[in-house]
């Protein structure tokens, strides 16, 4: 991929609920910290934000229902087309956002199989730094995405530090590799069919109708009855 061809989708996902919002500023920073990266070694790319605590309510219901629509549609199908995401939560009481958690509830198990993952959180105390590594790392691995290796943590006393710039760098550099290596690609090219995808799920190879309803199987044989017709 160059400059003269379609560009990186950036997705970055921030469930910060304060206006403004230091996980939001996190987020943004780290996104034009990618996006320079990216530039830097010759390709373009977009950036699309969703903000989580104004579709709140949408997810919640999603959840209850296990239908989600609307704009919380919307949020999914922009994390299925993402070729990178950055994800920023707030941490409260040693653990990610709650908000945060119920979105990420909500996609397909292969929604982001082998896609790359930058990881950032904020806290009010330094204590909560471990939080990305215990809890963050863990459910991105669930999912068989491709975490960067460094990830980013801020709590106030770090906004002057000229280490958490550097940090920031680290991680936005070692993103645009994964992204624009192809390696991401093909590792879910090698095991696609192996992975367990949902019937209609939101991933793109994962789309299903009933035309993929495998009819000749001795339980639908079974369900139609011996000579084809419905058992009674």
């Amino acid at each position: 991929m160059s400059l003269g061809e379609a560009p990186v989708r950036i997705v970055v996902i921030g469930a910060g609920t304060s206006d403004p919002s230091t996980t939001r500023l996190l987020a943004d920073r780290t996104a034009q910290t990618t996006v320079t990266a990216l530039r830097g070694s010759g390709h373009n790319a977009t950036v699309r934000v969703i903000e989580l605590a104004p579709i709140g309510a949408e997810i919640i219901q999603g959840l209850v229902s296990g239908f989600p629509s609307g704009p919380v549609q919307d949020a999914i199908s922009f994390v299925a087309q993402a070729d990178a995401l950055i994800v920023a939560t707030p941490v409260y009481k040693a653990g990610v956002s709650g908000l945060f958690k119920s979105f990420v509830d909500l996609l397909d198990n292969d929604l982001i199989v082998a896609k790359p993952v930058l990881l950032a959180a904020t806290a009010g105390t330094g204590r909560h730094s471990m939080v990305i590594d215990d809890q963050l790392r863990p459910l991105f691995a669930f999912f068989r995405a491709m975490p960067a290796p460094t990830s980013v943590f801020a709590a106030p006393e770090d906004w002057a530090s000229p280490e958490l710039g550097r940090r920031i760098d680290r991680a936005a550099a070692e993103l645009a590799v994964l992204t624009t290596s192809g390696v991401g690609r093909a590792i879910a090219d090698a095991g696609w069919s192996r992975y367990q995808h949902s019937f209609g799920g939101n991933a793109t190879r994962a789309a299903h109708s009933g035309d993929d309803i495998a009819l000749d199987t001795e339980l639908m044989r079974l369900a139609r009855g011996a000579d084809g017709t419905p058992a009674q």
